[in-house]
C-alpha cells in the first residue's frame, strides 16, 4: 500500500452512509462493511450519526463453575474447525484476530486496527502491543504471518480456510505466494492480494481462524495448549464433558479493556441433540446455560422461568443431492432436472412452520441471507408438483428411491421429515433415514442426499465460496461450474456493497437454475440459562466467549 492509498474512511463510505440516510442500505449492511475496511466502531457509527450502542456489562462475582450444554466434539487443528463447538471450547486459550458483533460489526482483537486500500488488494494489520503466550513469549506480527501462512495450504486435507484466501495462494505451490505475505515490523504485517478481495478481514472471524503461535508443529492442542487466552483445558472427553480451568499464572492482555475473567472453571457437558434432556438438565439443576434452544423447546424452557437470549441468524437448513455421488453405479443427482424436480415438489413455508415451529424466515434456495450485505432481492422460488412430476419423469428417473438422510434431533429432523412429506406428495418415492450424531457427521459431505445446517457468516459471497465453489472441502453438494466460480471470484474482489450484489444476482440466480438446494428458511437462534448468569447473550453464530462470562455479583 503506498503511503498515497486512501484510508478507510475515503468518499465511498461517506456514500454508503448517505445512502443509510435515505434508506437505500441497511445499518448493518454499513456497519459490516465500514468496519471490514478498517473503520473503528465509534468513526462508522460517527459517519451515521449515531454511537455506538453497547449495554454495560453487569458485574460478575468472582469464583464458580459454569456448566453449558454443548457438543464437545473432537478438536483437531483450528484451521480443519469444521462446528462451533469446537471454536467456543478452544476459545479458552486460542483467540482471534477479530470479533463479529450480532450488530454486524468487526471489532479487533488480537488486531488493534487494520487498513485497506480502496479495491481492497492490500490490508495492513496492526497487531495489538501487550499481548503474550501463555508460556510467556511476546505475540508478534510473526505469529499472525505463520497463520497466515497455514490457512493458505492447500497441500492439507479438510483445510477450508485455503478457499477463502485463494488471493494470497500461487496456484502452481498451492502455498502462499512470495511476497504476498510480509512482515514490516514486530507490529505491522503487509497483505498483498494476487487479486482484491473484501472478505479477508470477515473471514478472520470465522471460527475456524482461531491463533496459534509460530512454529506450533503438533495438530494436537489439547496436549500443548499455547495460546494468549486466559484459560487452560482441563479434562476432555469427546461426547462427555470438556473443562476449562482460569489460567491465574497467566497475564491476559485483555483485562484492562474487558475486565478479568472470574469464573474459576467452565464446564461444557454433551446432553446430546434431545431438547428434552436438556430441560431435563435445566430441572435437575445440572446446567446453567444451553448451547442453543430449538423448535418447540423454546416455548418448554420459557415456562420454566429460564431466561431467553436470542439473535437473527443467517444460521440455516440445506437439503441437498449430491452431484458427484454414486448410487447402484449410477450418478442419479448428476441431472439437472432431477434436482430442480426435488426443489420444485417442496413448500419452504411448510418446511419452516413444521421443522421450526416458524422462528425464523422463509429462505428461497440460493444460501444468500436477507441479513447480509450482498444479499440480492430475487422473487421466491416457484412451488409447482405437477410441475415437478413431468420434470422427474422427463429424467426418466419417476421410479427412482430416493434415499433422504439427516440427524436425529430436535429440528434438522422434523425439517427432512417435512421435505420428504411433500417429496411423496409429488408422486416421489422416498426413504428417510435418521442418524445418530456421532454416526452422521463421519461422513456428511458424501452422502448422496441428505441434510446439513449451515453457520451464520457476514456475508453471503462467503457462504457461496466455501459450499459452491468447484473443489473445495466443504462443497458436500458436488457442484461444478465454471461461471459460477468465475462470478464467486468477482464477487470476492468487489468492495462495494451495490456493485457485488448485481454479480451476487447472478450467483443465486445460478444456484436455483441448477436445482443445487432446497434451502427452505433462516433461523432465529436461542438459547436459555438461569437468571444470574452474565455473558450469555445469543450470538448469530452461537460464538460463545469465556472471558465474557460469569455470574452476577
Amino acid at each position: 500500500m503506498s503511503d498515497t492509498a486512501p484510508r478507510p474512511l475515503h468518499a465511498v463510505l461517506r456514500a454508503d452512509a448517505r445512502a443509510v440516510a435515505a434508506g437505500a442500505v441497511s445499518r448493518r449492511e454499513f456497519l459490516a462493511r465500514a468496519t471490514a475496511l478498517g473503520a473503528s466502531i465509534p468513526a462508522a457509527y460517527a459517519l451515521l450519526g449515531a454511537r455506538p450502542v453497547r449495554g454495560e456489562t453487569p458485574q460478575r462475582a468472582e469464583g464458580g463453575t459454569l456448566r453449558i450444554q454443548q457438543d464437545v466434539r473432537e478438536l483437531r487443528d483450528p484451521r480443519l474447525f469444521d462446528w462451533p463447538q469446537m471454536s467456543n471450547f478452544a476459545r479458552g486459550w486460542l483467540e482471534y484476530l477479530v470479533e463479529s458483533q450480532p450488530d454486524g460489526a468487526i471489532e479487533g482483537r488480537l488486531l488493534e486496527d487494520w487498513e485497506v486500500n480502496e479495491d481492497a488488494s492490500e490490508y495492513v494489520l496492526h497487531v495489538r502491543r501487550g499481548v503474550r503466550w501463555n508460556d510467556g513469549r511476546d505475540f508478534t506480527a510473526r505469529d499472525v504471518a505463520y497463520n497466515f501462512e497455514r490457512w493458505c495450504d492447500r497441500s492439507v486435507e479438510g483445510n477450508s480456510m485455503a478457499g477463502r484466501m485463494s488471493a494470497l495462494i500461487d496456484p502452481d505451490t498451492d502455498a502462499a505466494r512470495d511476497g504476498a505475505i510480509v512482515v514490516e515490523d514486530d507490529h505491522t504485517l503487509r497483505l498483498v492480494l494476487a487479486r482484491p478481495d473484501a472478505t479477508i478481514i470477515a473471514t478472520c472471524a470465522d471460527y475456524p481462524a482461531a491463533i496459534l503461535p509460530e512454529g506450533f508443529g503438533s495438530d494436537d492442542i489439547l496436549a500443548n495448549p499455547i495460546g494468549t487466552g486466559p484459560y487452560l483445558p482441563g479434562d476432555y472427553e469427546v461426547g462427555v464433558r470438556g473443562v476449562l480451568v482460569r489460567n491465574d499464572d497467566h497475564d491476559w492482555w485483555g483485562t484492562e479493556i474487558f475486565g478479568a475473567p472470574t469464573l474459576e472453571r467452565i464446564e461444557y457437558i454433551d446432553l446430546g441433540t434431545d431438547g428434552a434432556a436438556i430441560a431435563a438438565a435445566f430441572d435437575g439443576g445440572e446446567i446453567d446455560m444451553s448451547y442453543e434452544t430449538v423448535s418447540d423447546y423454546i416455548e418448554m424452557m420459557d415456562a420454566r422461568g429460564l431466561e431467553r437470549a436470542e439473535t437473527v441468524s443467517a444460521r440455516t437448513i440445506v437439503i441437498r443431492a449430491n452431484q458427484q455421488a454414486e448410487v447402484n453405479g449410477m450418478r442419479p443427482y448428476a441431472d439437472a432436472r432431477v434436482r430442480r424436480a426435488l426443489a420444485l415438489a417442496v413448500d419452504n413455508a411448510v418446511c419452516l412452520e413444521l421443522g421450526y415451529a416458524g422462528h425464523g424466515e422463509v429462505a428461497d434456495n440460493h444460501h444468500v441471507a436477507p441479513i447480509q450485505p450482498d444479499y440480492a432481492d430475487l422473487p421466491p422460488p416457484d412451488f409447482d408438483p405437477e410441475r415437478a412430476r413431468a420434470l422427474m419423469e422427463e429424467a426418466g428417473m419417476l421410479d427412482f428411491e430416493h434415499e433422504l438422510i439427516s440427524l436425529d434431533d430436535g429440528w434438522r429432523r422434523p425439517t427432512t421429515d417435512a421435505v420428504a412429506a411433500q417429496l411423496r406428495d409429488a408422486g416421489f418415492s422416498v426413504e428417510r433415514r435418521v442418524l445418530p450424531g456421532a454416526t452422521f457427521w463421519n461422513d456428511w459431505t458424501g452422502y448422496p442426499f441428505s441434510s446439513t445446517d449451515w453457520g451464520h457468516r457476514l456475508l453471503g459471497i462467503q457462504n457461496l465460496a466455501l459450499a459452491y465453489r468447484s473443489g473445495e472441502p466443504w462443497n458436500e453438494s458436488g457442484f461444478e461450474n465454471a461461471e459460477f466460480d468465475e462470478l464467486v471470484d468477482e464477487a470476492l474482489s468487489i468492495a462495494d456493497s451495490e456493485q457485488r450484489r448485481e454479480v451476487m444476482a447472478r450467483l443465486q440466480e445460478i444456484l436455483r437454475e441448477e436445482g443445487v438446494i432446497i434451502q427452505p428458511y433462516w433461523t432465529s437462534v436461542f438459547r436459555h440459562h438461569i437468571a444470574d448468569v452474565v455473558g450469555a447473550d445469543m450470538h448469530p453464530g452461537f460464538e460463545i466467549y469465556p472471558y465474557k462470562l460469569g455470574f452476577a455479583a
